[in-house]
């Protein structure tokens, strides 16, 4: 801001014969206070320094200062409790505010540009996103980054963990979707890439030196604390939660993961080049691809694979769920090999069972094969089997069986009605919430002298929009003269 030379003027007296503070010319005569330190800069003249008044702090600054320089670290809580013990009566607050004005500073590290060739270096990091809602399940929901160090070429993917499994995962997706990959790779020493480091000694996840080994790359973990070693990812990482993440909607995880890619192949690939701001970054990896490696002929093998053991029922648990096997496989030992969306149960080198992944809580996933088997060799399971269907499909049956055996009736015979009431309400479009409606509708009629599944009105009029409207319209009447007279009676 240009100021008239009256103005500086009356800046200087103010300040130099009236003693005004720099805030209070500021507020009078309407200008920025950087606007007053900059003319007083510009005069050359000493500026006052404010009246220095004496402090209950003071005789113990020699202590306090020698304290700090010994021990930088020292919390003020911990320095205020020593200095009470000297006879300080200054407050906590007070205390803790006097310190940061004489603990020392580290000084401001610099640091070097680094520029890498293209297809020498890429870089990796987990990020977190907070947790997406499945079900009965609350899984956190994690991004794998991976960024090619020279056309800083980003490739993103969301997983419900960060386990290794899907650590490898990402790393294939990437190398497929850039048909080849760098040299080297940057991590920092998270889990999945080092399990143990004392100084430049390294212990590398065994499973991630077989992969490195496959795909013929050198895994690099950075210094520890140096996060800077690898900034091209983490400087990636803020970028998509600023430009990709931030106010985005997405149905599922299959979802997210199509608007992640179409981004990252449009939006993100349209960028500035950092390196080299006259072109982009889809500019610049057509200028890299040719010079990645070359990926195998044949991909490296991933899936979870886990021991399983199998109880009294014939369930093995794998991922919050039970998944059904035959019943002959109980009380064994199994292995449990998963992708991203099958499960198999193997008994050696023989698969016994193959379900459709489930990333819910506390489901049963079930082969109906494998369960009729057993209830065929257990007849008086039967009539439990039937409860625990019904429950798990309309949990008001539960409230209904209860009544049902208050009153004296027969349990088995309610229960095989109100299956078939299932099997057939679930033919339908909206099986289930009819079947629901269906369920609730029974109580009242038990209460009926005669009442039987296929004498019922519910069946009856969800039959009688398949067959002839005469025929049902007479076998309704029927029933419904049968069923008052016993009422009655």
């Amino acid at each position: 801001m240009t100021i008239s030379p009256e103005l500086e003027a009356q800046i200087l007296r103010l300040y130099h014969a009236e003693k005004w503070r720099c805030g209070t010319i500021a507020r009078q005569l309407h200008v920025h206070h950087t606007t007053v330190h900059r003319v007083l800069a510009q005069a050359g003249l000493p500026r006052h320094k404010p009246l220095q008044r004496a402090s209950i702090i003071d005789p113990y600054l020699p202590f306090i200062e020698q304290t700090l320089e010994k021990f930088p670290s020292l919390t003020a809580s911990r320095l205020y409790a020593m200095v009470r013990e000297r006879g300080y009566r200054g407050l906590p607050t007070h205390f803790r505010h006097l310190v940061a004005l004489h603990r020392p500073r580290k000084p401001a590290e610099a640091f070097l540009r680094l520029r890498t060739l293209p297809g020498e270096q890429g870089q990796v990091d987990w990020a977190h996103f907070g947790h997406i809602e499945i079900g009965n399940a609350r899984r956190p929901l994690m991004a794998f980054v991976m960024v090619l160090s020279y056309s800083r070429d980003i490739y993103l993917r969301f997983f419900l963990d960060a386990r290794m499994e899907n650590f490898l995962r990402g790393h294939v997706g990437a190398f497929n979707t850039w048909c080849g990959l760098p040299r080297v790779l940057l991590y920092d020493n998270l889990k999945s890439a080092v399990l143990e480091r004392q100084g430049d000694a390294i212990r590398f996840h065994p499973t991630l030196l077989a992969f490195a080994g496959f795909y013929r790359f050198e895994p690099r973990p950075v210094a520890v604390a140096r996060g800077n070693e690898k900034g091209r990812v983490e400087r990636a990482i803020r970028h998509i939660r600023e430009a990709f993440f931030i106010a985005r909607k997405f149905t599922d995880l299959d979802d997210l993961n199509a608007q992640a890619e179409q981004w990252c192949r449009n939006q993100a690939a349209d960028r500035p080049c950092p390196e080299d701001r006259t072109m982009t970054v889809r500019q610049a990896f057509a200028q890299e691809q040719p010079l990645l490696l070359p990926l195998p002929a044949n991909p490296y093998p991933v899936e979870e694979q886990v021991a399983a053991k199998v109880g009294k029922t014939p369930y093995v648990r794998f991922d919050l769920n039970d998944y059904s096997v035959p019943h002959a496989h109980v009380r064994r030992t199994l292995s449990v090999r998963a992708d991203l969306g099958l499960v198999r149960v193997f008994d050696g080198a023989k698969m016994i069972a193959s379900h459709r992944r489930s990333y819910d809580r506390d489901q049963q996933i079930e082969d109906p094969q494998h369960l009729k088997a057993l209830v065929a060799i257990k007849r008086e399971a039967r009539q439990h089997r039937g409860l625990n269907s019904l429950t798990r499909a309309v949990p008001a049956c539960q409230t209904l069986m209860i009544r049902a055996a208050e009153r004296g009736s027969n349990i088995g015979a309610i229960t095989n009605a109100m299956l078939k009431l299932l099997d057939l309400y679930r033919a339908g479009t909206a099986g289930r919430r009819r079947g629901s409606f269906a369920c609730r509708r029974l109580p009242f009629e038990v209460g009926s002298t005669y009442w039987n599944a296929a004498g019922s009105p519910v069946v009856l009029r969800r039959r009688s929009k398949r067959a002839c409207p005469n025929t049902c319209g007479a076998r309704i009447r029927r029933y419904g003269r049968i069923a008052s007279t016993a009422t009655t009676n």
